[in-house]
């Protein structure tokens, strides 16, 4: 009989590379779906927050790109226009996205509840904290100065400007593992409430966890989620619970701060040599 043997790493987690909007800071995700709304309102073509939101996650350009698309926004641009959207209107309205993300970008910067205590969680753990982005390197300039007056400051940032390609490649993570020196990617674990953050961990062999509660999926702030009617929160959930599930990530949870019991689950999975 012939035995193959395989490598196994059972060592301790050593990274965790978090999002930022709906992740850490701006519950609800509001800062870019409010300005994608305002950059085709420009056009002509109004959008809903829904369809501002879809493909949340991704470069800015890209997801400018991805909404103009979108079969609903397609035909209001053509019966705005005359003719369908092209990548000369996706690059006037990215032009005009940026200084208007840039204006507003700080109203929407305060970090979500539960993100400091998680962090000082990760420290303990002595993790490496990474983190990465849609946002290109100019307005994280400014989100991280306004994290750090908050008390937030990742060891290392990564936008979609500095890669190849966003999400949901993995060339964050791995630009992310880079900085900070770890491997291998199974001892490291992704946080987003993105459906291609998500993506983007599961692409780099990471622990992929989701955010259900305070990011884009809902898409609703802090005031916003407590004046539901329970009933409705819980049904929301659990479709957005489902669809994250359905995605691959390997646990979803509220928010950023139910992170870290999940990360005990994960170290006793390495310990049993699982991988993600």
């Amino acid at each position: 009989m012939d035995f193959y043997f395989q490598r196994q790493y059972r060592g301790p987690l050593k990274a965790i590379l978090l999002d930022w909007a709906g992740t850490t800071m701006d519950y609800g995700c509001y800062a870019p779906a409010v300005v994608f709304r305002q950059v085709f309102e420009k056009q002509n073509v109004p959008i809903t927050m829904a369809e501002a939101r879809g493909p949340m996650g991704a470069h800015k350009k890209v997801h400018i790109r991805k909404i103009s698309q979108t079969a609903s926004v397609h035909q209001r641009w053509e019966e705005a226009h005359g003719r369908a959207p092209n990548e000369t209107d996706v690059e006037t309205m990215f032009t005009e996205f940026v200084p208007l993300q840039l204006s507003c970008l700080a109203q929407y910067a305060d970090l979500i509840p539960g993100t400091l205590d998680a962090v000082a969680d990760f420290r303990k753990r002595n993790l490496k904290i990474g983190s990465t982005t849609g946002y290109t390197g100019e307005m994280m300039t400014l989100l991280q100065d306004e994290a750090k007056k908050r008390g937030y400051a990742p060891d290392a940032t990564v936008c979609a400007t500095d890669v190849p390609e966003g999400r949901p490649a993995p060339w964050m993570c791995v630009q992310n593992a880079m900085q900070l020196g770890v491997y291998p990617f199974e001892a490291c674990v992704k946080v987003d409430d993105t459906i291609p953050g998500i993506e983007e961990g599961l692409n780099c062999a990471m622990w992929t966890i989701g955010l259900a509660k305070t990011g884009n999926e809902i898409g609703l702030n802090e005031a916003e989620i407590n004046a539901l009617d329970p009933d409705t929160l819980n049904i929301q959930l659990k479709a957005v619970y489902q669809k994250m599930h359905q995605s691959g990530a390997h646990y979803v949870v509220d928010g950023i701060g139910d992170v870290p019991a999940v990360l005990d689950d994960i170290q006793n999975r390495l310990a049993r040599g699982e991988r993600p």
